[in-house]
């Protein structure tokens, strides 16, 4: 009998959440009782301080993690988020979810995840390069190619990437290109890269619309978070012939049925840094945006954003989940009621960015690199197939989409964990 001993370390909302999907999961597909807990819980946690001198003279003090939460597979790979509301249960959940993402796609990954407590929009850009630089720094000794290779995500970018590679590079008296992805193409990124995740999400939106046979040219769009993620999606639906109807950041949503400017939206956001007194169409609030009538919803900023509230108010045919974890389990129960909504899984729907990350190190690593087109080929056949296997993991055992995603993505990690036994 194992002996279940479960840490207070991760104690919040998204990591119980991400706890009782794995639950469900590994109930779902018998996973044996000895191999649970070292499938379901972090490897390592990494907590850090980061003192950082401001351009006032003074010096503040930053809380940043780094989870890693599964080794077995290759070295650990997930993305660095600078915001305010990080937590360390939250930086575990996501790293948890990587894992099974990496997993499902076929990537020799583990899943990471890492966070600073800032709001980078309260830091000068000198300030932050040296939060970038120090967080770097203090994990110098717990990241490399073939250790855990770091990514942007939510208020990091490229700019970011590339500072933290200087930094490990000039620790390691070399350059070493593969420590991070997403980095700008100059310094060893990839083509591709940066519209990779919102590209996939709006590629298995087409690929499910087709077997629904909803002409693309009829569909309607919402796009809950207009960052990176949601921008780059409503651009890719938008060039497959999907009317947009509806985007929002956290300072406002628009909506117009009769389709909103694109190009214009992304243009007022790069001047204006937020979406607040756009006038592309009606000014509503987030929530009453995530209830309106489209063909396709596709939450892609933070998490739980479904929840019991507004799963049986949202009116939509696919729920694209861009963002990870967007649905609480609550309102999975709900939207499972729901025939008429089909969701493409997080786990599958925006595993675009590290399929792509994963591109990435491997051109670094071979000093070798791919046009665009051969990136975004091979992107979209790596969708496929793991669009393929979940579908017919969905058949086979009848369970939902979500379900037959994350027990394929399980089931290969704990696999991985058997075959190579418990060190003594």
């Amino acid at each position: 009998m194992s002996k279940v001993i479960v840490s207070s370390l991760y104690e919040s909302e998204v990591f119980k959440m991400a706890c009782r999907q794995f639950d469900i999961a590994a109930d779902a597909i018998n996973l044996p009782e000895n191999i649970r807990d070292r499938t379901k819980y972090p490897r390592r946690a990494i907590a850090v301080a980061l003192p950082i001198q401001r351009q006032d003279g003074s010096v503040t003090v930053f809380e940043g993690y780094r989870v890693q939460h599964n080794l077995s597979t290759g070295p650990s790979k997930g993305g660095i988020r600078f915001h305010q509301s990080v937590t360390i249960g939250e930086v575990a959940a996501l790293a948890m979810w990587m894992s099974w993402k990496c997993s499902l796609a076929g990537l020799p990954y583990g899943g990471a995840k890492g966070g600073v407590i800032v709001d980078p929009n309260q830091l000068t850009e000198l300030e932050l390069e040296r939060l970038s630089r120090r967080y770097m720094q203090e994990l110098v000794n717990f990241v490399g190619p073939e250790i855990d290779i770091p990514a942007p995500d939510l208020g990091t970018n490229e700019k970011v990437m590339g500072w933290m590679m200087d930094t490990y590079s000039n620790h390691a008296g070399r350059i070493v290109p593969a420590v991070v992805t997403g980095k700008p193409i100059s310094l060893g990124g990839s083509q591709g890269r940066r519209e990779a995740t919102g590209a996939g999400v709006a590629y298995l939106v087409k690929r499910y619309l087709e077997d629904l046979q909803i002409p693309l040219g009829q569909a309607t769009a919402i796009v809950q978070g207009f960052g990176n993620v949601g921008s780059e999606t409503a651009l890719a639906m938008d060039a497959y012939g999907i009317k947009v109807i509806g985007i929002s950041d956290y300072t406002t949503a628009i909506y117009n049925p009769k389709g909103i400017d694109l190009k214009k939206a992304v243009t007022y956001l790069k001047c204006q840094r937020v979406l607040h007194h756009f006038d592309g169409g009606e000014a509503i609030s987030n929530e009453a945006l995530l209830e309106q009538k489209c063909t396709v919803l596709a939450p892609c900023a933070l998490e739980r954003v479904i929840t019991e509230q507004n799963a049986a108010k949202i009116q939509c045919r696919i729920l694209a989940e861009g963002a990870n974890g967007p649905t609480t389990n609550a309102a999975d129960r709900i939207l499972d009621q729901r025939e008429e909504i089909e969701i493409i899984p997080d786990v599958l729907c925006n595993s675009g960015g590290v399929i792509v990350s994963y591109f990435e190190w491997l051109q670094n690593l071979q000093s070798y690199y791919w046009s665009r087109d051969e990136v975004m080929t091979k992107l979209f056949t790596i969708l496929d197939r793991a669009k393929e296997a979940v579908e017919s993991q969905k058949r086979k055992m009848q369970f939902s989409r979500r379900l037959a995603a994350q027990t394929l993505g399980i089931q290969r990690v704990a696999e991985a964990k058997a075959a190579r036994g418990l060190f003594p």
